[in-house]
């Protein structure tokens, strides 16, 4: 039995989803930060059905990580991640402003809430460092971006998120997309979608199907490169500071993601950081010609308590795409 939302709008900003007194999530749109953290929409907080937050903001470590955002570490020589860019072996990390570019917020083509669900499809522009910009490629990709918020269910302790993507190239060159693996880092693949979580996720246990990850750190590394069509969903559970008890995310790969531009493999650490990216090019890069378009599709379902395997394959077999 799904549970009533409320939605709150506060226009040219943000939306909020509520559910039983507690907010679920907060989607900002009109983020007022520094440029260099590569100003875009990003969702925090997140919290469970019980109130306990599950993402992370402005870190330490990571003042650009801000919950769940859409980033693309390495886009034909610009960083819309946000923070230092990798510039292979020699230099490493360095601080290269005029390398990061922003997603500007254009609108929303929908905007549909009903008692239990909320969907919303956002339009956005990518837009290179000013730096970067001339008469022929001030913009270089439009954004379609349907978030949807739904099954809302106080007896299992959860809810669900859906976020897809679809993403054209207007700049009248090729567009190639990579990560800083693709620039010569071994195993750190981290583009696309990516969760940031909050500090007391530091170490928590990272698994997926057919026996793969469990045990903190080891399983995080256990499934880091997986590829996505092995490894269709992972989960990330831990146990908080504040309260007592855990939580978990489940990440999903909608099915015909098996069908996108690009393969999709897994970026996943529990140490020195808790993070999960649905990441698009992690060790190869794809190029996107001029006019062309590609698509991916996501889950993220957030849960009080500590899963297992068993209970996040019956969740995933229970509630459809």
């Amino acid at each position: 039995m799904t549970e009533p939302i409320t939605v709150t709008h506060t226009h040219g900003e943000r939306v909020t989803v509520a559910s039983g007194g507690v907010e679920l999530l907060a989607y900002v749109y009109q983020p007022d930060a520094d440029p260099f953290e590569s100003l875009k929409p990003y969702t925090h907080p997140l919290r469970t059905l019980a109130g306990n937050q599950v993402s992370g903001y402005r870190p330490n470590d990571h003042r650009w990580h801000k919950g769940l955002q859409m980033t693309a570490s390495h886009l034909s020589g610009q960083n819309f991640w946000g923070g230092n860019s990798y510039l292979g072996l020699e230099q490493g990390y360095q601080r290269v402003e005029e390398r990061v570019g922003s997603m500007r917020h254009d609108g929303f083509e929908e905007f549909t809430v009903t008692a239990d669900r909320l969907r919303f499809t956002e339009k956005l522009t990518w837009v290179p460092h000013p730096s970067e910009q001339h008469s022929s490629c001030q913009e270089w990709a439009r954004e379609l971006r349907t978030v949807e918020v739904h099954s809302v269910e106080p007896a299992e302790g959860t809810w669900a998120l859906d976020w897809s993507i679809r993403l054209t190239n207007i700049r009248g060159e090729e567009l190639r997309f990579g990560s800083p693996t693709t620039a010569g880092r071994e195993m750190a693949g981290y583009t696309g979608l990516n969760w940031r979580g909050p500090r007391d996720f530091t170490g928590g246990d990272v698994f997926g199907p057919g026996g793969r990850g469990g045990r903190g750190e080891a399983g995080a590394s256990d499934l880091m490169g997986t590829p996505a069509a092995e490894a269709p969903w992972i989960a990330f559970t831990a146990e908080h500071d504040d309260v007592d008890g855990h939580s978990t995310l489940l990440f999903a790969h909608a099915p015909e993601n098996t069908d996108a531009v690009h393969a999709s493999h897994w970026f996943v650490r529990s140490e020195p950081i808790p993070s999960v990216a649905f990441s698009w090019a992690f060790f190869e890069e794809f190029a996107l010609p001029p006019g062309e378009s590609f698509a991916y599709r996501y889950r993220v379902v957030v849960a009080d308590g500590a899963w297992d395997r068993d209970r996040a394959e019956t969740y995933l077999k229970s509630h459809g795409w």
